[in-house]
């Protein structure tokens, strides 16, 4: 007994009623459906690199390391050698910027890598010939990369502040004000920074060259600042110590490096507004260059 074929395919055929009509050219219907590409796609490409790469598993681990780790141990080296009464008045919170300030490092590279590398690769032509729309690309990658990058840090974040207040007794304990900047606030400041790398980026094409410059715009205001001694650059001096990466960092916990400069939310407007800035260089330069 014969086994019954399933049917075959019926191919699209030629509109010949169109050639009667007087048409050159007889339609075509493609058998298959024609999907509007938007913003969603594009989004849910770029997910599928960012989790694809080792880059993303090694800079986020080293990061989740250096900011759970520092932040505890210089917790419980506080805790071991100041007394109760030495530590009322410090907010447990704070401890947690020293890495934070090393952690910054592994999401500026990852911000970086995640647009300058498809430009030493060559597959950002691919990307562009998938979706053409470069604004659209772009804004994608920004997406992905700050939602991954503001999630790890708030969870690192979060946790060593957790620790940081079970083991300071002595400290105070922190406000919801307090609480709402050292972690929500800061892990925004953190993500804008790595989006700003992303942009640098895309701006750059080079991946070293752009991790120079982001590595360079958080130490060397800071640097730059310590050796100037001269009483006619006072105020150089001083605004460089007031803006620079790490001060504005302290600024989260309520403990400034200076009793000038930015305060309270400050730091993360100013993060917001050269993002801006830098997101929009880079959507133009995209447009107006080749891939």
């Amino acid at each position: 007994m014969s086994t019954p074929q399933p049917p075959m395919p019926q191919a699209a055929v030629p509109d010949w009623q169109a050639v009667a009509a007087g048409s050159p050219y007889p339609s075509y219907t493609s058998p298959i459906p024609v999907v509007r590409t938007h913003l969603g796609h594009a989004i849910s490409s770029e997910w599928t690199k960012i989790r694809s790469v080792r880059s993303t598993m090694w800079t986020l681990g080293v990061f989740v390391v250096l900011v759970v780790g520092i932040g505890l141990l210089v917790a419980a080296l506080v805790s071991a050698q100041a007394s109760e009464q030495s530590l009322s008045g410090e907010n447990p919170l704070s401890f947690g910027v020293f890495g934070l300030l090393l952690g910054s490092m592994c999401v500026i590279t990852l911000g970086v890598l995640t647009t300058a590398s498809e430009y030493g690769t060559g597959m950002i032509r691919t990307t562009m010939t998938a979706c053409p729309s470069r604004a659209r690309v772009l804004a994608a990658k920004a997406i992905v990369f700050f939602a991954v990058a503001f999630t790890v840090t708030f969870a690192s974040v979060l946790l060593v502040a957790l620790a940081d207040v079970s083991l300071l007794q002595g400290a105070k304990a922190p406000s919801g004000s307090e609480w709402l900047k050292g972690t929500f606030g800061i892990s925004l400041y953190i993500a804008l920074l790595g989006l700003l790398s992303l942009l640098v980026g895309s701006i750059i094409r080079h991946s070293a060259g752009a991790i120079t410059i982001m590595i360079a715009l958080v130490l060397a205001p800071l640097v730059m600042a310590l050796f100037m001694f001269s009483q006619s650059l006072e105020s150089v001096r001083e605004a460089l110590f007031d803006y620079s990466i790490p001060s504005q960092l302290s600024v989260f916990y309520t403990h400034s490096l200076s009793n000038s400069g930015p305060t309270g939310w400050d730091p993360l407007w100013i993060a917001l507004g050269v993002t801006a800035v830098a997101f929009a260089a880079a959507i133009s330069l995209l447009q107006s260059r080749d891939v």
